[in-house]
């Protein structure tokens, strides 16, 4: 299984670096707490996932052979509507990691009022060892295990890392024909075939990139003089680097889980796809140069957009960092130490929530459409997410100046806000 762009980012976090991203998680929420005074029983139920449901996967492999891989979906919270969040296919998932990612969906559904709640999966497995037969069937078997938990109106999955369009298409046909009818809306990020929206595999992607034009003028800096570096060349990484360079931004550096490469120049990446498509990696693109892949992150660059996994940015490194800006395509790759120092550097970092918030949001878009059985125009869903994006940025900044705090606590404190208000305005049951 590989990414849009024909390379799997599938990398182990650095674990020695970060206490994991629950840990990190759990501390931005206790952070929120304390700024809105909330007593210790709310706390510890926004802390809290509201189901956690862990399951064996069976899978009958090509050859006979039969082995059992674990599956995990957690929803975090409900209270501003049906959990929503991406299924996730990798060697390096664990109950922790999906309980982090659960929470920081719930919050980014809130940050950018989006009516969902916060919920992710994922199966432990390298999808790169697997044929597409294997995936088929692991796929299908962990929808059906999952069955009693999601749906258009409790839980809606996504592509994640590992995923793509066709797991979702898998995943739909499987709960349809449990249901006895073709139900569009239990999942997001299908095929448009099967009911999924324009620029949906790009959204995440367009929306990092209006995050970043918009920070660097927040900024001062002009777009026809900024540099920046990608860490990450998939799902996410690739389509920001394009989006970037087509307006106007030179981007310098790029690295996948293979290597990293850097022209001063900037980097053609029309012909780094077609380098990629050909080799299935960055390494060995002959109009760059060769660079460790832990440099990038260390570049003298004005936009650094780290996009494959959590944890990259830590206290060992964090007081390397020379970008102006830090723009968060992946979910969680700052940990809370790095944070401290960036403050203490006056580093720009925009956080997750808002910055690869541009798929949730079209997601958003296409289980409305699925739900109505009517589709927009690409230009109409390009439209709404860049409105959607630049007015939660708008509202950050407003909050973050207003209360004295950074980008992340700001959204945090937002998020948190919005989702205890839903949940005291609902009442507890019984």
């Amino acid at each position: 299984m590989t990414t849009d762009t024909e390379v799997p980012i599938t990398l182990e976090p650095d674990r020695t670096q970060s206490a994991g991203p629950l840990v990190d998680a759990k501390a931005q929420l206790a952070s929120a707490v304390k700024t809105l005074g909330y007593e210790e029983g709310l706390h510890q139920l926004l802390a809290q996932p509201r189901r956690e449901l862990t399951v064996s996967v069976p899978l009958r492999r090509d050859d006979g052979s039969v082995e059992i891989l674990t599956g995990h979906r957690v929803q975090h919270n409900f209270s501003r509507g049906p959990a929503k969040g991406g299924l996730r296919y990798s060697p390096a998932v664990d109950l922790d990691e999906v309980r982090a990612l659960a929470m920081w969906m719930t919050w980014k559904c809130a940050l950018l009022d989006v009516p969902y709640g916060g919920a992710k999966g994922g199966i432990r497995i390298d999808p790169r060892k697997y044929s597409q037969g294997e995936l088929e069937r692991v796929t299908r078997r962990y929808t059906s295990e999952i069955l009693p938990v999601i749906g258009p109106e409790r839980d809606i999955p996504a592509p994640d890392i590992g995923t793509d369009e066709q797991t979702m298409a898998w995943m739909m046909d499987t709960y349809s024909v449990a249901s006895g009818y073709t139900v569009p809306g239990v999942v997001t990020g299908k095929p448009v075939s099967l009911g999924g929206s324009l620029g949906r595999s790009s959204a995440t992607s367009a929306g990092v990139v209006h995050i970043a034009l918009a920070a660097l003028a927040h900024r001062g800096i002009p777009v026809a003089g900024a540099t920046a570096a990608v860490q990450g060349f998939g799902k996410v990484g690739a389509g920001a680097a394009l989006f970037l360079a087509q307006a106007g931004v030179r981007v310098v550096a790029i690295s996948d889980q293979y290597g990293a490469i850097y022209a001063a120049s900037g980097l053609d990446i029309i012909a780094l796809n077609d380098h990629i498509a050909r080799t299935g990696s960055v390494v060995g693109f002959s109009a760059a140069e060769p660079l460790p892949a832990s440099d990038l992150l260390e570049l003298d660059v004005s936009l650094l957009i780290p996009a494959a996994i959590e944890g990259v940015l830590h206290s060992d490194n964090a007081g390397r960092v020379q970008a102006k800006i830090i723009v968060e395509g992946a979910n969680g790759p700052t940990t809370a130490g790095a944070d401290q120092i960036f403050k203490e550097l006056g580093v720009l970092v925009v956080p997750d929530i808002l910055a690869n918030a541009g798929g949730v949001i079209v997601s958003y878009f296409e289980w409305v459409q699925s739900n109505q059985a009517y589709w927009w125009s690409a230009s109409e869903v390009d439209e709404r997410l860049e409105r959607r994006m630049l007015t939660a940025w708008h509202h950050l900044l407003d909050s973050s100046a207003a209360r004295g705090l950074t980008l992340r606590e700001a959204a945090t404190v937002t998020a948190v806000e919005r989702v205890a208000d839903a949940h005291r305005t609902r009442g507890l049951y019984p």
